[in-house]
């Protein structure tokens, strides 16, 4: 055990990252080979109760199982985790899509903000295309201490939701559309040049980029600061 990290050789597991930050060390699973990710999960189990992981594969998934049963995926978020039974969700965060083919993503930002204690409200396939969608919940969204966007194609449902609250809105740009989408890039220039205020924008896909910083925000407006 060396002063704030704990060495396995292929990695060096951040065991004080909670004390600093608030929230313990995140794993992202994509690419780790099946031998090193069953070794992480069961250290960082031991170290914080629980264990939260993204982008896991299925086989990932059952390596990690044969180990650890108790372990759960969910194959539409990939998200690979052991949590805490009496885990209590206070605020309100709401995540928001403009379409069903972006909740993979916004899932991802979702159950990452859950795992870390926030309350979240889902409002999904309310995008432009039909904002009579949107307008018959804008109300609920309103009440939220942060709004997550998750959108592709042009992105636009951030600045509409930038522009109907007064708290933050964290844009998340997804690589869902056609052509000159560009895997997400049209969206996510898109969500940088909005006109709408308090509109703050991620990288394409990363639903836990958003769900983090949505949870930041969140502890800070029910006032218990971010290292609860």
């Amino acid at each position: 055990m060396n002063e704030g990290y704990k060495d396995l050789g292929f990695a060096k597991l951040d065991i004080d990252r909670k004390a600093r930050t608030g929230f313990a060390e995140v794993v992202f699973c994509e690419g780790k080979e099946e031998e090193y990710l069953v070794k992480i999960y069961k250290n960082l189990l031991e170290e914080n109760g629980e264990v939260f992981g993204t982008r896991a594969s299925i086989a990932q998934y059952e390596a990690v199982k044969a180990v650890i049963p108790e372990v759960s995926y969910d194959k539409t978020s990939r998200i690979l985790k052991v949590s805490k039974a009496d885990k209590i969700l206070t605020g309100n965060i709401a995540v928001c899509t403009a379409g069903t083919a972006d909740i993979p993503v916004a899932e991802e930002a979702a159950q990452t903000a859950e795992f870390f204690g926030g309350k979240v409200n889902r409002f999904y396939d309310i995008g432009v295309s039909g904002l009579h969608r949107l307008m018959a919940v804008k109300d609920q969204i309103a009440q939220a201490n942060c709004v997550i966007a998750v959108a592709g194609m042009e992105g636009a449902l951030a600045s509409v939701l930038g522009g109907l609250v007064s708290n933050p809105v964290i844009g998340v740009p997804t690589s869902t559309g056609y052509g000159v989408g560009a895997g997400g890039k049209t969206a996510l220039y898109a969500m940088l040049s909005t006109c709408a205020n308090g509109v703050a924008t991620v990288n394409i896909d990363n639903g836990y980029g958003a769900g983090y910083i949505a949870t930041q925000i969140n502890r800070l407006a029910e006032g218990k600061g971010s290292a609860e």
